[in-house]
């Protein structure tokens, strides 16, 4: 009875019922839309040939660039999607670093760092969110630079893994041009998924750094936080970085108890979402909460709080007085969408 109840309210959040899962058995799309960015992988990323210079050199010349700016993606409105453009396209006369991304539909992909370009106007960095778009003067009117965050519901589950690709692996190469084992300046390599080093002959790769996201739950609660440097009224889900040597059970138990003093029991592995921000891998997991207690730690959370499922679902909605909910788009909203409608119960 209760889904059937919360079933017939999702309809006021965009979701009605309709649910589509991957061959895996998880939630992928909602009414046709992908329930998070990046949530399926369909890139063909075509690794066998990334040290065939001569072919990859063909395959940029007759294939699809999507430029970044400063972190930001280049985005066409009309589209829906990424911005690709032919490799002759002046826009793309910067140097930086080209990256191979893979194939989609036969065709190349390609993602380039423009940085080097100079836009009038710069964006606010010390916002929490950038919501400026940047116009490029050889991009039509409305199109332009964005953070990803901004649009990634809008993206194509294509479109979604090939921007946090190019997203991450550009980001790490801006990072790494200096050897770590001796200093020397590196080169980029492999189609862009390497960088070595002509001094000591190290070869170095890009990195992802996995995160465990989790819906803790207590009966028909469910444990929220917020940090402080988030919008008044935000919660969402506690996540924190597995440690070297950790298993991914034993890193919900301890983020958990180090940011609230909650004691966790059985932990279940849900979904994961690329986040490359600069370059995270979320793992979605539940887990059963032994305990009730909160006791913060304030160098993690500014506040953490048991919801029931009612008052869940009002946050989801924007009824509930003091908590508002997170982004859409992370894993974080779709898991929390699925509790919200019993799948994990």
């Amino acid at each position: 009875m209760r889904n059937l109840r919360f079933g017939l309210q999702f309809a006021a959040i965009g979701i009605n019922g309709s649910h589509g899962f991957s061959a895996a058995g998880r939630m992928i799309m909602i009414n046709g839309q992908i329930a998070f960015a990046g949530a399926d992988g369909v890139l063909d990323r075509q690794a066998h040939l990334r040290r065939d210079d001569a072919q990859i050199q063909r395959a940029y010349d007759s294939g699809l660039v999507t430029p970044l700016w400063q972190g930001k993606v280049a985005f066409d409105p009309a589209a829906q999607g990424l911005l690709w453009l032919p490799a002759s396209h002046p826009a793309l006369n910067y140097s930086g670093e080209v990256i191979f991304l893979g194939t989609a539909n036969g065709i190349a992909r390609f993602a380039k760092n423009i940085s080097a370009w100079q836009p009038l106007q710069l964006p606010d960095h010390a916002a929490f969110l950038d919501d400026s778009c940047q116009n490029h003067p050889e991009f039509a009117a409305d199109q332009g630079f964005v953070d990803l965050r901004s649009v990634m519901l809008q993206l194509s589950p294509l479109d979604a893994e090939l921007a946090a690709t190019a997203k991450a692996l550009l980001s790490w190469h801006s990072g790494h041009g200096f050897c770590a084992r001796c200093g020397s300046g590196t080169h980029i390599s492999d189609a862009g998924w390497q960088r070595k080093c002509p001094a000591c002959h190290s070869s170095h790769f890009p990195r992802t750094d996995p995160v465990v996201i989790m819906l803790v739950v207590r009966g028909d609660r469910l444990l929220l936080g917020r940090a402080a440097v988030w919008p008044e009224g935000m919660y969402s889900l506690l996540a924190g970085f597995v440690e070297p040597g950790e298993v991914l059970e034993a890193a919900v138990r301890r983020e958990v108890f180090e940011e609230t003093g909650i004691r966790v029991g059985h932990v279940r592995y849900l979904a994961s979402q690329p986040w490359p921000f600069p370059a995270s891998l979320m793992l979605g997991c539940i887990a059963e909460a032994t305990s009730d207690d909160i006791t913060l730690d304030p160098e993690e959370l500014q506040d953490a709080r048991w919801l029931t499922r009612q008052e869940v679902l009002d946050v989801q909605l924007g009824h509930h007085p003091e908590v508002k909910s997170g982004r859409n788009g992370a894993i974080a909203q779709a898991l929390i969408t699925q509790w919200l409608a019993g799948f994990h119960d």
